[in-house]
């Protein structure tokens, strides 16, 4: 089985920690091929960022078409570009975001979200709302910390992230703790071990969630608004990315 995943930034580095994580949960006859934008932002943290990137997400899936993927997972919270890249491909395709809410409510009656920059919380709440998760989200909670500085050593990050989270289900009476950020993942079983709870980590969960679909035969239905986009001619930077039979 070959998964595609999709860091929707440029940073290099946060694609090759994210595809560790992955590797990590993945089973033996899974290959994760890692793969980012040729162009955009090098961390998403906020509307103009994500415009970029999900027209990036967009654009990897077209051009790993050849690759024939079992799978393909979008490891950004912000979920960006998932719709279109349904669109693009049969495979089964599965945002980080949507798939860490289903794995919460299915452990727990009330999970709170803890995220970065406290300015993003309001995408992730417009995710709650998309997805049908009022009733078990509880809240949503920033921590300030840039998206680029989850790459730093040393302590004081799963620090203040596990403050923010004690804080989080304590405020909101929840029971789980999901993690708002791809570049949280190496922080997983630290956080669960000290906070008592589960934690949830997008990038895994989605990695399982979309294995289980490949294995199952459950691709990207094709009747309907997932249909292929419909044969057109893009211009200027674009050009590339039309739609084939135009």
């Amino acid at each position: 089985m070959k998964l595609l995943l999709i860091n929707p930034n440029t940073s290099t580095s946060m694609t090759q920690a994210i595809a560790k994580g992955a590797r990590l949960v993945a089973a033996a006859g899974t290959e994760i091929v890692p793969v980012q934008p040729s162009f955009g932002p090098l961390s998403i943290e906020g509307h103009y960022d994500e415009a970029f990137a999900a027209a990036g997400v967009a654009e990897q899936v077209k051009l790993s078409s050849s690759l024939n993927p079992s799978a393909v997972v979008i490891a950004c919270f912000g979920d960006p570009g998932l719709e279109a890249a349904r669109e693009a491909t049969r495979a089964p395709v599965l945002g980080i975001a949507e798939a860490a809410f289903h794995a919460a409510s299915m452990i727990s009656t009330g999970f709170s979200v803890v995220t970065t920059m406290t300015r993003t919380c309001i995408i992730a709440e417009r995710l709650v709302q998309r997805y049908g998760f009022e009733h078990q989200c509880r809240g949503v909670h920033g921590t300030d910390i840039p998206v680029l500085a989850l790459e730093e050593t040393g302590t004081h990050i799963a620090d203040q992230i596990e403050d923010t989270a004690r804080q989080a289900l304590s405020r909101d009476r929840s029971s789980a703790i999901v993690l708002g950020c791809a570049g949280m993942t190496g922080l997983c079983n630290t956080l669960t071990q000290r906070l008592g709870v589960p934690v949830i980590d997008g990038v895994a969960v989605a990695v399982k969630f979309a294995e289980t679909l490949a294995y199952l035969g459950l691709g990207t239905s094709k009747h309907g608004d997932y249909a292929e986009p419909l044969p057109k001619v893009y211009t200027g930077w674009a050009a590339p990315l039309g739609w084939p039979g135009a």
